[in-house]
Formats: structure tokens, sequence, C-alpha cells
């Protein structure tokens, strides 16, 4: 106890010592609890008389609203209208829009300064928080931006760990009443975000939550304040839709994939996810957090490709983004407690249990669209004088029919074609050179057109385009990989199936596995590919090419050429 009130001497040097004795007594019951959030950090708290005073986090102690009641003026009080406090208990940080300026205005306060928040007309706090700005800079902001982040607001669980009472009717200062007067007149601006899924025991998560940080990823501050500042519940919807209204379609489009963004990051995806393909992350992810009546589209952003909108959410640091294959990006890592992810409030209409089952339906639901694939060809060196002719240079690239049309056109314009017989050509010096091996320049002089044309294809360089559905067209070099399957013996004379280069074809390898797990109902797991850099391969026990065939060809609608393996499923015999 004697430490426990040095500390509280320590953080709050304006309580008097028998304010503290009173604070931390010596000879009443006092309680220590230690509870653990969600993502497993401890946190202390000090109770007596049945209700938590202080809570200790990371070593820094904060005062609980119960305290606050006792000693309103213990700390810097910021004033907002009463509509704003369930928007604060639901998670949302402490805008400044929401922030009511007094005339004698606001309080001194620096960046990172312990401060409480009250309702206009009460003097007692409703809320704990941090100053995200000094108070310079919030005037020299225009009262726009993130104010405060919330630790903790009466209603939350912290506050219900106590005897749940309601705060007591303290008297504003007269400088309170004078802006209670002025603002009578005024719209009630609310706070950032709408209410967010409670975590479990989660103090700093209870409400040390959420902002949207689309204007540090766009670099527009006007367009952060505009979709941060909700107006409370007595705004009216003209307003609101107004505020929508003034900014541009390509602004509000920016705002919704950041929206979506964060969203999905908070809610959907999970550690165990990654590395999780960007295609799938915004086709499942992304678009489940949708709002009802809107669509995302990259065309109409600013970003025009969802590849620069992940380059610049990874110049912020929240996601590291990785070519695990060639033309393939995943999302390879997560920065969870990023203060962007942490400041995000889901948006009204989402709760924790219906985003957890959402997620759910949407991975066993999602339409997988199998990628167009194109063979193409790029113009050799030793190609270079047969192609030259029709405008190409080395490294063009062509489609089959565009090569035959070349070949075509060259062969017509040289007059190459046999008179006594049209299904052969007259093999010149150009064809001979390009098309012919050393031993068979001097043995063959005529080729039928079928022979020409594949002669030709295969003396190019093998490329190929993968168009994935919603996204811009990718040329890889090579023939594509097709999809491994391999039966592999383990120890006991055990059997599992091992597959290879989903993510070449845009299918999740976790997904996969997981789906294949629930078929089967047989254990599958990840692992790297061997003889691969930063690939994986999915591992289930058993042969199960059957079923890995029918969900291949049947319910992705792959084609069958881009499938290696289907021949060693197990042979079906007959029941006795």
């Amino acid at each position: 106890r004697r430490k426990l009130r040095s500390d509280v001497a320590a953080a709050f040097p304006s309580l008097s010592p028998e304010q503290v004795a009173e604070l931390v007594p010596n000879k009443e019951e006092l309680n220590v609890i230690k509870i653990y959030s969600h993502k497993g950090e401890a946190i202390t708290v000090y109770m007596n008389h049945r209700n938590p005073i202080l809570f200790e986090v990371e070593k820094v102690l904060y005062p609980t609203v119960y305290t606050l009641w006792v000693y309103p003026d213990l700390l810097p009080a910021f004033a907002t209208w009463p509509p704003v406090l369930q928007k604060l208990a639901g998670g949302a940080d402490l805008m400044l829009p929401g922030v009511v300026v007094p005339p004698s205005g606001l309080p001194q306060v620096t960046r990172g300064t312990l401060c409480a928040v009250t309702l206009l007309g009460n003097r007692a706090p409703v809320a704990v928080g941090v100053a995200t700005m000094s108070t310079e800079e919030m005037l020299a902001a225009g009262m726009k931006g993130k104010g405060f982040a919330v630790l903790h607001t009466h209603l939350d669980h912290l506050w219900e760990y106590g005897d749940k009472s309601s705060p007591p009717t303290l008297a504003p200062l007269e400088t309170d009443s004078a802006a209670m007067e002025s603002a009578g007149d005024e719209e009630e601006p609310g706070s950032s975000c709408s209410p967010e899924p409670e975590q479990h025991m989660d103090i700093r998560d209870l409400s040390l939550r959420d902002r949207d940080t689309c204007a540090e990823v766009l670099g527009k501050e006007e367009l952060h304040e505009n979709r941060a500042a909700e107006p409370a519940g007595d705004a009216s919807t003209g307003d609101q839709q107004e505020a929508e209204d003034s900014r541009t379609p390509q602004e509000q489009m920016d705002a919704l994939f950041n929206q979506c963004f964060f969203h999905a990051l908070k809610c959907r995806v999970k550690k165990s996810d990654l590395p999780l393909l960007t295609s799938t992350f915004l086709g499942s992810h992304m678009v489940s957090c949708c709002p009802a009546g809107k669509q995302l589209d990259i065309k109409k952003s600013s970003y025009k490709k969802f590849s620069k909108f992940l380059q610049c959410m990874q110049h912020q640091r929240i996601l590291q983004v990785k070519e695990l294959s060639k033309g393939v990006e995943s999302i390879v890592d997560v920065d969870w407690k990023h203060p962007d992810i942490k400041a995000f409030a889901v948006p009204e209409g989402f709760s924790s249990a219906s985003a957890a089952q959402d997620s759910k339906s949407e991975e066993r639901e999602q339409v997988y669209h199998a990628p167009e694939i194109i063979p193409l060809y790029g113009v050799s060196t030793k190609m270079i004088p047969l192609f030259q002719e029709s405008g190409h240079r080395k490294g063009s690239i062509l489609s089959s029919s565009e090569v035959r049309n070349i070949i075509i056109n060259y062969v017509k314009s040289n007059e190459l074609v046999d008179e006594t017989n049209k299904n052969f050509v007259k093999v010149n010096a150009i064809l001979c050179d390009c098309l012919l091996d050393k031993s068979e320049q001097d043995e063959i002089s005529h080729l039928k057109w079928d022979e020409l044309l594949s002669r030709c294809l295969e003396r190019l360089q093998p490329l190929h385009q993968v168009t994935f559905a919603g996204q811009e067209p990718m040329v890889r070099k090579g023939n594509i990989e097709p999809i491994d399957i391999s039966i592999a013996q383990r120890s006991s004379n055990k059997k599992v199936t091992i597959i290879k280069n989903l993510e070449l074809y845009g299918l999740d390898p976790q997904c996969v596995a997981n789906t294949l797990q629930q078929k089967v109902q047989a254990s599958a797991t990840i692992s790297p590919a061997p003889g691969t850099k930063d690939r994986v391969q999915v591992q289930i026990q058993g042969n199960q090419i059957h079923h890995l065939a029918k969900m291949l060809l049947e319910e992705y609608q792959l084609p069958r050429k881009y499938i290696q393996g289907l021949e060693k499923a197990p042979k079906l015999g007959r029941k006795k």
C-alpha cells in the first residue's frame, strides 16, 4: 500500500496527502485483481469498497470514473455533448468536432496528457483518455481531427466491475454554463466512429479504440474529418447527407476502401490466415465489410489499382505484402497493434458475433472464379529475322493466333507456297536459319503448314497471361506450372496427399486446406514447399485425390490440363 500510495502521489500530484490516504486507505480492504486482455496483456485493477478505483497498464496508473466522481478536478476536463457518451461507451474515440469550447478557452494540455471527458451540464467525468495533440495543435487544426484516445468510460466492462452506479450530478463551473448556453442552438456533432464489438476483459480495447485513418493514407485531412466526425444521435440525417455529398465521388470511394480495409483487418483476418492472397483479401474479406447499398470499385478511387492501395498501407507499416510467386502477391504480415487498426471502430450494424459469423459463412460460400490463362509467345533473338518484316522486335509479345497470321503473311508475301502442293511451304534461307536444326538444313526443303507453325511456336519464348476476376491481366515468363498433386508415404505405411502451386491460380492454400479438412474429416496442414522460395503446400492425411479432383474440377471449374496427378486417385473396387 505504501508503494501504491507513492505511485498515486507521483502520478497525480494535484492530490493532497490526505486525499491520497483516503483513496488508498491503510486499514480498509483493498483488493488487487489481475485480468488479461484478449491479446494477453496483463492489466492490474485496484478495488476499494467493491469499486475499481485505479487500473494499471504497462506500469502506468489510470483513475477510473468511480475515482473521478470523488475527485472531479483530478484531471484536465474537456466537455462534450451528452449523445456522444453512447458512442464513447461503444468504443469510439473523441474527435475534436465533438469537444465543446468554453468561452474561457480549452484547458492547456500537451500531447499525451491524461484527461477527463465530461458531459455538458455536468462536471462528473464519464471517460478517461489521452490527448493526441496539444491544446495549441487542436486550435491550429481548426478543432478537426482526433482529439483523445479513450481508455475507459462509464458503462464499459471496467465500470461493470463496480456497483454500476450512475455519474453524480455536479454543478458545472460558470464557464461550462456559458458554453452550454452558447452551444444551445448548435448542432451536436458526435464522436468519430460507431460502436465497436466489445472485447472480453480488454481494458485497452474496451475503449482505447478507434479512429479512421484514411487521412494519413490519402494525405487529405479534410477527407478524414468529413468521414470521422459523425453527427450524434440528435443530428439530422439531412446534415449527414450534406456532409457526405460535400466530398467528390473519388474521395467517397477512397473513404469506403479505407473503412472496409480496417474493418476487415480488425474483424475478419486472423494471424493464422497469413499468408493471405491479396485477391482473397479483397474479394472475400473487404467486400464482406462493405456497407449495404455500396460497392467497392478500385477504378473509381484515386488509387486505380488495388496493388497501389496496398502499397500505400504498407508505407504506413500497417501490413507487409510480398510476391510469394511470380505475379501473385500475398499479405504476409499485419501489425494488429498499429494505432490505425486499434483506433478503428466498427460501423453501426456490425456486431462482433455477426462479424465472426459472416466471416465464416463468407469463407464457406465465397465463389471462386478460375483465372483466365492465355499462352503467349515472345520473339527470341534467333526468330527476329522471321518477325522483323511485320514490325516486331526482340521481346515482342504475341498470341498464338497473331503468330499464325504473321507466318501466313510472311509465306504469302515471299511466295513460298509450293505450286504443285499447296499443303507444303518452301523453306527459304530465313526459315532455314530460324526453324531447322543444322543437321536438317541440307535435308529439308519443304515443310507442311502444321509443322511450320509448330516449329515456330516451339522456338519462341514461352509466356502466359493470367487474369484474375476484378484484376488487371498479368504476363509471366514460361509456361504456367500446373497444380501438382502427389501421394507420399509416411511412417507406419500411412499415405498423405500433397498439393502444390495453388497460389498460381488464385487459390488460398489455407482455405483449400480448411475446406478439404471439413469434407474428408482428416487432418490438413500448411508447410513450406521444398525447393521453392516463399511458397507453401497443403498436406492432408490419406489419398484424397477423388475429393480434391471434384473440388478443383467441379466447384472451382479449373481446366483439367492445369491439374497434374489426378491419375493417382485410388481405384474404387466393388464391395463384396
